[in-house]
């Protein structure tokens, strides 16, 4: 009962717009997130088609239900897994069940469609087409890729090889095969839900989306490093970052929210993470010259943003164009100081900046200010392979998306830091056209930014202060003054002459 009324409740906020949909099932520390976040998704996809079917038969009146509460159930009950509560809500609904199948039916039969995804509007009609694969990245903390593998196959799965190309990974049910790209993960069929299998419980597996796998494995620190994962919670990356460096080294995870921070730690617990150091700080408030930090030469950046690229979210977004607008300047500008602070770190060779965003203001503007800003870093060319790039001129970045890589839409940039001297100078007019070229639009409103990472005031200064004083010593005196000295020589020539003419 616990997650339909959990369900119910965040369904009703992310349709009063109070929050964003992911944000609303992480922060509700709620036991089992990824369950309660499928079913809210699946619910607030068949919204329209389920009000449709409680209006119509009158359930809301028969009941005393509330509508956001009979969605989840009724979602549940005639297009989901069954009805898995006990108690008197599946006693009232299985009462009025054979009345909501026929209204659902009669649906089918007006529209002539055989399919419950048929009944959905055609912009959600496209979303569900797009569904992706069940990824599942095997934990090598506690298991190998091979006897992950060989479980599977005992367990009635049929293993079929390595995919070879974006095709391999249309899947039926029972059917698996491992990714093109990334060693340690599975693909397998949409429909596969292993919230209640062993391997996941035990932590052998975790469910986590391909794209969302992409910041760990490319950043790649070696066993023995010290690492910071910026913005951690709730945990994939960290967990995957600690599997790549084999516990070894420090990992050190920050993020502001306690709540989600809390969720990531029972996370890493079943995952069997022991060389992580959790802090519930904000990381625009680390010290980079903090002596524990001395040694830090990775870092993976994944902060807030607008979660456009989250195939569950796609109809969760504002409709007014230019508080959409608003948001996406702001959450630049703070993206942007998270990215320049972390280059901060006197030891960092290389960072990883993501977002499963779509918007070029939050991806590839936001890397451009930042080179601009940090002459002695530069991007480093991804995965040549990968289908998709980074818009131009930065081709070297990766995204994804849900046609073209079967992913969620994501933005991918490694920084390495190279060796290059920059002068004073030059550093000084690149941050003056950088300012004015990325930023001329940019107002940067703290209220506006999520808080994974809070902004500070101080960061908002510029040296627009100083530059008319520069100027004036850049151009001498002023031509009205040059003009008045030009003069009073001419006059005392011109009475030198006279006098010599006269004696």
């Amino acid at each position: 009962m616990a997650l339909y009324t959990k369900a119910a409740e965040i369904l009703e906020k992310s349709e009063k717009k109070q929050g964003a949909l992911k944000t609303l099932v992480y922060d509700s520390k709620f036991a089992k997130i990824k369950q309660l976040f499928a079913l809210v998704c699946e619910t607030q996809k068949f919204s329209s088609v389920l009000e449709e079917i409680i209006e119509s038969t009158k359930l809301l009146k028969q009941t005393k239900l509330k509508m956001p509460l009979a969605k989840v159930l009724v979602y549940d009950m005639l297009i989901g897994q069954g009805l898995k509560c006990g108690g008197t809500w599946k006693v009232m609904l299985m009462k009025h069940r054979s009345r909501l199948q026929a209204a659902l039916a009669r649906m089918k039969v007006k529209q002539k469609v055989h399919r419950n995804e048929d009944l959905l509007p055609v912009s959600v009609q496209q979303s569900a087409r797009d569904r992706l694969p069940r990824y599942v990245r095997v934990n090598t903390l506690k298991t190998s890729v091979n006897d992950a593998v060989d479980y599977l196959k005992r367990d009635g799965f049929c293993y079929q090889g390595q995919a070879s190309r974006l095709e391999d990974l249309t899947l039926r049910e029972k059917d698996f095969v491992k990714d093109l790209y990334l060693p340690e993960l599975l693909v397998f069929s949409p429909k596969m839900d292993f919230h209640d299998h062993f391997l996941y419980k035990a932590g052998h597996i975790i469910l986590q989306d391909k794209a969302s796998c992409l910041p760990a494995h490319l950043l790649s620190p070696p066993p023995g490093s010290h690492v910071i994962d910026a913005c951690a919670a709730p945990g994939n990356k960290t967990s995957h970052l600690a599997a790549i460096m084999e516990n070894k080294g420090k990992l050190f995870a920050f993020d502001l929210d306690a709540k989600r921070l809390s969720t990531m730690s029972t996370l890493l617990l079943r995952a069997g993470v022991l060389c992580h150091q959790l802090a519930n700080q904000d990381f625009l408030k680390v010290d980079p010259g903090n002596a524990q930090y001395k040694d830090v030469e990775y870092i993976l950046l994944d902060p807030s943003c607008s979660g456009s690229g989250m195939v569950c979210l796609r109809d969760n977004t504002s409709h007014d164009q230019s508080e959409d607008q608003a948001r996406l300047v702001s959450l630049a500008s703070f993206q942007l100081r998270c990215l320049n602070h972390a280059l901060r770190f006197p030891r960092l060779k290389r960072l990883v900046y993501s977002t499963c965003s779509i918007h070029s203001q939050e991806n590839e503007d936001v890397v451009t200010a930042c080179l601009q800003q940090n002459l002695n870093f530069r991007l480093v060319h991804l995965l040549p392979q990968w289908p998709e790039r980074g818009l131009e001129p930065l081709t070297q970045c990766l995204r994804a998306s849900t046609t073209k890589t079967r992913t969620h839409g994501f933005f991918v940039a490694l920084l390495e830091k190279h060796k290059k001297s920059v002068t004073m100078k030059q550093e000084q007019k690149l941050n003056e056209d950088c300012f004015s070229l990325v930023f001329s639009h940019i107002v940067p409103e703290d209220n506006d930014v999520p808080r994974v990472c809070n902004e500070t005031p101080e960061d908002s200064e510029t040296e627009d202060k100083q530059e008319p004083e520069a100027d004036l010593v850049a151009r001498g005196p002023t031509d009205s003054t040059a003009g008045k000295k030009k003069k009073r020589k001419r006059g005392k020539k011109k009475k030198n002459k006279t006098e010599a003419k006269t004696e």
